[in-house]
């Protein structure tokens, strides 16, 4: 096969996973991160589905389970902490899983292992980012940050939901294909709790009045990850989101201040964590997923938004289908064939046709008023009616979290590349 120059920005776990397969197939592999080494932050992220399938398929199986957060299940409790519903991890390795599935890790410790194998593979640099490109004689010219410029047969933008890559490929004066869900934040950060005699590795939910509720993770005997999801109208909360961690965490404190449960400690606690982010949730909806030389992978290209449970699995998954479709399509000599690059558009337009159906099925129904999020319970009477139903759901053992809330049912066969196998 023809060896490719490729320029990967972001070196998140889609990053990583497209660097993998990227460089299996034997072409130089560059990957930009701002951040000024690996980020390995992060709070819980799960698979799914297919994405089980690509993380076997990698060889990751036995190095994600040992690293895996043993989560036993999704807990609903009321303010006075008493159990009102409880949905354990589906083990039998049928059918959809719950809130909690059999693949649970810490962001950075997927990050991590992924990059572990390809570090040496693959370039990194570091505290660098794209400042411009502009696409040419078949190639991309990519100005960076600190100044240099280099080119590359294509680019790839892994750079999540706010990606700076998608803005450059549209262009200046097109809107941006982020669309926010109206009034939804969610702020992530984890505390200091040591466990506690009997405490089991349980996702607790509580839900609150006036479109409120706290979620906590534990994934290690010294802290607890806290969730902290609103649907709010606040003027000050779309401020606080360009005015950095110390305003949003004002604000968070003032919305959740009388939510009830643990609230006070865990808003107390809040202001000392170092590991914080807040977002405003939203989806990322696009046409087309590539112009020319340039291609979006993951959160940048179709991020489904935490409300799917799906976001990681979409990341994996996709980086699987496109390096397939470049290995499929690119670097195989024909009648006139003069560059490594021929063929690339017709990859590019393949991972686009063959993905689209599975993402417009994750993200279907997301950001109307239909969902879930957008009609979270606001009185006491709705709270308990939704803990009551929750309850009678568990009781039965049905999965409400897999089948009604969650896009894990996503009807969708994995391709199978050989190009990829024999690499």
């Amino acid at each position: 096969m023809a060896q490719m120059k490729v320029l990967i920005s972001g070196a998140g776990i889609t990053g990583n996973a497209l660097a993998y397969w990227l460089s299996k197939l034997g072409h130089d592999v560059t990957v930009v991160e701002r951040f000024p080494e690996l980020r390995t932050t992060g709070l819980q992220v799960d698979l799914r589905g297919p994405g089980v399938e690509v993380l076997k398929l990698m060889g990751f199986d036995q190095a994600f389970r040992a690293k895996s957060v043993p989560e036993q299940g999704f807990l609903i409790v009321d303010s006075a902490n008493r159990r009102r519903a409880y949905f354990g991890v589906n083990k039998s390795g049928k059918g959809l899983q719950s809130f909690t599935t059999e693949y649970e890790i810490m962001r950075g410790d997927l990050c991590r292992i992924m990059y572990d194998v390809i570090k040496d593979k693959v370039t990194f640099r570091f505290g660098v980012s794209i400042d411009s490109f502009k696409q040419k004689n078949n190639e991309v010219e990519v100005h960076f940050t600190d100044g240099t410029t280099d080119h590359f047969d294509f680019l790839v933008g892994a750079d999540g939901m706010g990606s700076n890559t998608r803005k450059l490929m549209l262009g200046p004066g097109v809107q941006d294909a982020l669309r926010p869900v109206k009034g939804a934040y969610t702020a992530y950060f984890t505390i200091p709790r040591p466990i506690q005699k009997g405490e089991e590795y349980n996702s607790t939910f509580y839900l609150a009045t006036g479109r409120r509720a706290i979620m906590t993770r534990r994934h290690s005997p010294q802290e607890i990850q806290v969730y902290l999801p609103c649907n709010t109208t606040s003027d000050r909360m779309k401020q606080a989101h360009r005015d950095g961690v110390d305003e949003q965490k004002k604000v968070l404190a003032e919305i959740f201040d009388d939510a009830g449960w643990e609230a006070k400690d865990i808003l107390r606690d809040m202001f000392n964590s170092e590991n914080f982010y807040c977002e405003r949730l939203g989806l990322v909806k696009l046409d087309s997923w590539f112009n020319g030389n340039v291609a979006l992978v993951g959160d940048a290209a179709y991020c489904p938004s935490p409300l799917t449970g799906m976001g990681t699995t979409s990341g994996l998954v996709g980086a699987y289908v496109l390096a397939g479709e470049i290995g499929r399509h690119c670097g195989k000599p024909k009648d006139g064939a003069k560059a490594p690059t021929d063929g690339l558009d017709v990859a590019f337009k393949s991972y686009d046709d063959k993905f689209r159906p599975f993402i417009d099925q994750v993200t279907h129904g997301v950001g109307d008023d239909t969902i879930f999020w957008n009609q979270m319970p606001s009185s006491a009477f709705a709270v308990a009616l939704v803990n009551l139903i929750l309850g009678i759901a568990a009781f039965l053992r049905l999965n409400v979290v897999g089948n009604w809330i969650l896009k894990e049912n996503v009807k969708w066969t994995l391709p199978n590349y050989d190009e990829l196998m024999r690499s």
